[in-house]
């Protein structure tokens, strides 16, 4: 015990100046004992004890700090995001939310506004009101009590879930009406951060004026240090069941997208012969899972790392190959016919599947749910996925006749086509379906597949194998890249690149493949002859090149990522 002292007391006076929360590495620390408590089993209860007390200080730092945000606000393709404590506070999380009421009080000031937020007046925002949530990250409690502060202040009244997830949220705009929802998440980021996500009435991710406006505003109150009212009034809040609404949604649009939720988790307990499990990674769907699929007791549902922890363990909280092993250690320890495993995200919005011996990822399970949708359910349509997603649902689509809408990566990307494509998906883990919200969603992944096992009688890695079988085999990987550049400095480094056009030959390991066609609605994505691809892109929110790559062979992606690396050298990025 005096040797586990003595190095709290290190990482204590390394990271911690006593009574300076600006100059304190709070989460530094909170991860050295993290990674303690992990690797010494039999004191995890006194390094326990020494997080909670770290983690207090960073309270008192949200609470109190009338410092301005580390970095400036700026909303992404899913919020605004930022360090716990150093970006996020009660002051700025306020300075925010006085933006979004300013930007509402704008309407009746002749703002153009108004079609892209859904709502024609500053009185009709306030009497449809705000769905407000949090997942489970430090502190997400009190960012949403300030949040309702600031809205209740101004009248606006407030349909608060409480701990949830971004579909169930969504959902509820739709369902009760709502003018929009704050929902207080960094999605999969690590655990320091956190984050903001608006969404207007259409429950769909903020078009991008509107986030600019946000932006653009809250920029300018936190500048001027300017005042925010704040003053709550509890008669405008009302707590309510999200998830209940979120099954009133998938119920009340069977006939659009012909899942029978009822049906399904019926099946699900009546049949001996599957098992499922899911992993929660520590976040906001562990509160919901068990409700979700009807109460379930049986063994034959596993809820994995479902424990209330906001440093998630110490692992990167996101689908992964990687956090995907417990998943498959579960599934392999059980006998049943058949099999599925998913692991979430901590606002859910992002989900990752396997049978237990094949891991089906997006790219895969998106196009297979489209074939399945259009072939068994007999739902006729195009498809929608982001420039950066698998080609596998080109393939499918091209054979049944159908078109595939192809927009620039950002699930609010989909917003034209999302009344009328079967499903969208994007690469990284997202996916809705027609008569669902417009927001990504793991839940409605989930029950999909569930459906997909069980309707189908067969486990996901065979059905892959059957529909690759009729249309080609797609291998898509990613990676990134730090540079030295970001913003708009990045974008003009990288125009570099257009000369390379429709025709050009480019050496790919030993072999020249010709660009059959190039797609430059974000980065530039170059097409070639076989059916491969390469697409470079700038990050948006960080100094980084994302490379995303398919080859028609599983050896073909290091040969598309070596091309890539090359490109950015010849243009001096690395």
């Amino acid at each position: 015990m005096m040797r586990c002292e003595e190095m709290c007391r290190e990482i204590r006076n390394k990271y911690i100046i006593p009574g300076d929360h600006a100059g304190s590495n709070y989460f530094a620390a909170i991860s050295e004992l993290v990674r303690l408590r992990n690797t010494d089993p039999e004191n995890r209860a006194f390094y326990q004890k020494e997080i909670d007390s770290i983690y207090s200080l960073v309270r008192d730092e949200i609470l109190t700090s009338q410092a301005r945000p580390i970095s400036p606000v700026k909303f992404g393709t899913s919020g605004w995001r930022g360090i716990i404590g150093k970006d996020l506070t009660v002051k700025s999380v306020s300075q925010v939310t006085q933006a979004i009421v300013d930007m509402y009080k704008s309407l009746d000031n002749g703002s153009a506004l108004g079609s892209s937020l859904g709502v024609g007046s500053y009185k009709g925002s306030r009497e449809r009101g705000c769905v407000l949530g949090h997942d489970n990250r430090f502190g997400g409690e009190i960012f949403a009590q300030a949040v309702a502060e600031v809205l209740t202040a101004h009248g606006f009244r407030v349909h608060f879930a409480g701990e949830s997830t971004t579909g169930v949220l969504s959902a509820a705009v739709m369902e009760l009406g709502a003018a929009f929802s704050c929902n207080l998440t960094p999605s999969h980021n690590p655990l320091e951060y956190g984050g903001f996500k608006f969404n207007a009435a259409d429950a769909g991710p903020a078009a991008p004026e509107i986030t600019k406006f946000i932006q653009e505003k809250a920029q300018e109150i936190i500048e001027g240090d300017m005042p925010v009212e704040k003053g709550v009034d509890s008669a405008l809040i009302s707590p309510f069941n999200a998830l209940e609404v979120w099954k009133g949604l998938i119920r009340k649009n069977k006939a659009i997208h012909h899942i029978d939720y009822d049906a399904v988790i019926e099946e699900f307990g009546r049949r001996d012969d599957i098992v499922l499990a899911v992993d929660c990674v520590h976040g906001a769907s562990r509160i919901h899972i068990r409700d979700l699929l009807g109460g379930a007791s049986t063994d034959r549902l596993i809820i994995l790392r479902g424990e209330d922890d906001p440093t998630f363990g110490g692992v990167a909280p996101e689908p992964s190959s990687k956090n995907m092993r417990l998943v498959n250690e579960a599934l392999k320890a059980h006998k049943e016919r058949l099999k599925l495993g998913v692991i979430i995200d901590p606002d859910a919005d992002r989900i990752r599947f396997t049978d237990g011996r094949v891991e089906i990822e997006m790219n895969q399970f998106g196009a297979l749910a489209y074939y399945y949708m259009h072939e068994v359910k007999g739902i006729k349509g195009l498809v929608a996925k982001t420039v950066a997603t698998s080609n596998f649902a080109n393939a499918i689509a091209a054979q049944l006749g159908e078109e595939v809408f192809e927009p620039m990566v950002g699930f609010k990307e989909f917003k034209p086509v999302i009344d009328r494509a079967v499903v969208c998906f994007e690469e990284s883990d997202g996916i809705t379906i027609k008569g669902h919200t417009p927001e990504k969603d793991a839940y409605i992944g989930l029950i999909l597949a569930l459906a997909m096992t069980l309707h189908l009688d067969q486990n996901l890695g065979q059905y892959l194998a059957e529909v690759q079988g009729k249309f080609g085999h797609f291998h898509a990987a990613r990676d990134a890249v730090v540079v030295s550049q970001q913003g708009e400095e990045l974008s003009a480094t990288l125009s570099a690149l257009s000369r390379y056009v429709t025709g050009t030959r480019l050496k790919v390991g030993t072999d020249e493949k010709v660009i059959s066609r190039l797609i430059d609605i974000d980065g530039y994505k170059m097409v070639f002859e076989d059916g491969s691809w390469l697409l470079i892109r700038p990050s948006g929110t960080e100094p980084k090149v994302r490379f995303y790559v398919e080859a028609r062979s599983e050896e073909g992606k290091k040969d598309l990522f070596d091309t890539a690396g090359g490109l950015l050298r010849e243009i001096g990025l690395i």
